[in-house]
């Protein structure tokens, strides 16, 4: 099991069994890093793409309450290019998991200069928030799938297993950098009076 414990992250490529999706609870608390319109996002599912033209892949992890996060792994990879098959896809992940949010790798050059795909992933960031009405982040995935293939091959992977898996693992390095990111929103909440 993965457990999405910073300042580091586990090694992609390790896999464990999934757990259920928890429901949401509502969490109030004052506007801060982490919080929308000062509400704590509430614990519950959490789904994260890579977008690529050919591949989609995904990762799941689950958000615990005041800003903890749980497992997280690797769960699908959609390879179609049609649109149509993409978005049935992942409706039905949705319907599935119940996710309180949707994460986007945004893809940058090394520098932090967008370029052509950056505004691929930012369109379809937008196609996920029009089409099922869920809050969507995007996060920088610089060098996620050469994180995520660097994981697969030192669990003993050839390429064309490496290839099979690479875009869910690098939804999952995609996923555990946001966890890893926010894991200390509720901490660092402002006090209230």
């Amino acid at each position: 099991m993965r457990e999405c414990l910073p300042p580091g992250r586990p090694k992609a490529g390790t896999a464990f069994n999934p757990e259920p999706p928890l429901g949401g609870e509502q969490l109030s608390s004052p506007p801060g890093r982490g919080t929308r319109g000062g509400v704590l996002l509430p614990q519950g599912s959490v789904l994260a793409f890579d977008f690529g033209t050919r591949r989609i892949g995904v990762a799941i992890g689950t958000r615990l309450g005041e800003g903890g996060c749980g497992p997280a792994r690797a769960l699908t990879t959609i390879d179609s290019e049609s649109n149509d098959a993409r978005f049935a896809a992942i409706a039905a992940l949705i319907a599935e998991w119940q996710p309180i949010l949707l994460l986007v790798g945004r893809p940058l050059d090394e520098d932090g200069t967008p370029h052509d795909m950056t505004a691929r992933c930012e369109r379809f960031a937008k196609q996920l928030r029009g089409r099922f009405r869920l809050p969507v982040e995007d996060v920088d995935e610089r060098f996620s799938s050469t994180e995520a293939d660097a994981g697969l091959r030192q669990s003993g992977l050839s390429w064309q297993q490496r290839k099979t898996r690479i875009d869910a693992e690098a939804a999952l390095v995609i996923l555990q950098s946001w966890f890893a990111s926010h894991a200390n929103d509720h901490a660092n909440a402002p006090a209230t009076a």
